[in-house]
């Protein structure tokens, strides 16, 4: 079994270039934007840049099921206002495509937020909902549900959210999970020592399922357990520690999946990719 591990890499003048900037770090790996995540509509992605980033994905050696596309940071499938959520399906709907005509399995996302003018319980319904229409407009790119460190009225923090979208969404072959460890240990889940570890985990496989698993983004964190604070740490110099990383390389559940560094210092992924690797 093999892990694959890489960073989330600049795409910027192109989707190819993320694959040279992957190859470059080490990675067999890679997470990457494939438009611009500050706004909410951008070109569409030109036939002969889709068949190079084919070509070059294929020619240097990254499978397409390692790649995780991530989705713009605007969008949010939960908002309880009307003029955000059409931009948002609209948006959603865009990169779902984009994946799809890049050749790609997943696409990531953050669930969304209520901004405290709806129930959580009626946020996440919501979001199921929104995801069914794009999956029913589109084929073979899963929509991976990315666990959140709670910040403000953001949901998808607690795995029972998670597992309540899960529920809505009616092809559940379509839809994974990504788990962000700094965001897990913000939640309030210690992954810091073993028996958190382990407890969260099998936590995970009782309300979640680990055959949802699709993807891990694989951070430390500048705050501590239960801090509810989103601030990524360079692996092994925050509040998980260097045992935390040394457990997850030998753990075999994490095999065969996209594992992607968002950690804060690109000059360092190549050193912590090879560290990761020594493990």
């Amino acid at each position: 079994m093999t892990k694959y591990i890489g960073a989330h890499v600049s795409a910027s003048g192109g989707v190819c270039n993320a694959i040279l900037h992957a190859e470059a770090i080490g990675a067999n790996a890679f997470a990457l934007f494939t438009r611009n995540q500050r706004s909410w509509v951008s070109k569409p992605l030109a036939a002969d840049e889709i068949n190079a980033f084919k070509t070059l994905l294929a020619e240097r050696g990254f499978k397409p099921e390692m790649v995780l596309p991530h989705d713009s940071y605007l969008i949010n499938l939960g908002s309880p206002d009307e003029e955000t959520l059409t931009k948002s399906r609209a948006a959603f709907l865009d990169e779902m495509q984009r994946a799809q005509q890049l050749g790609l399995q997943l696409m990531n996302f953050h669930p969304g937020s209520h901004l405290n003018k709806t129930s959580e319980e009626e946020c996440l319904d919501q979001i199921a909902r929104e995801v069914n229409t794009a999956l029913a407009q589109t084929e073979g790119v899963t929509a991976v549900i990315e666990n959140t460190a709670g910040q403000g009225t953001n949901l998808g923090w607690r795995f029972e959210h998670i597992a309540r979208i899960i529920e809505g969404i009616d092809d559940k072959n379509r839809v994974g999970v990504c788990i962000d460890t700094c965001h897990t240990l913000a939640a309030g889940y210690d992954l810091s020592t073993e028996m958190g570890y382990q407890f969260c985990f099998e936590e995970f496989e009782r309300v979640v399922g680990l055959k949802y698993l699709r993807a891990i983004h694989l951070n430390d964190s500048k705050k501590g357990a239960a801090s509810h604070v989103d601030r990524h740490e360079v692996l092994g110099e925050g509040f998980l520690g260097q045992a935390f990383f040394t457990r997850f390389m030998h753990d075999p559940r994490f095999d065969n999946m996209p594992i992607i560094l968002e950690t804060p210092d690109p000059t360092r992924w190549a050193d912590e990719i090879k560290w990761l690797r020594s493990l």
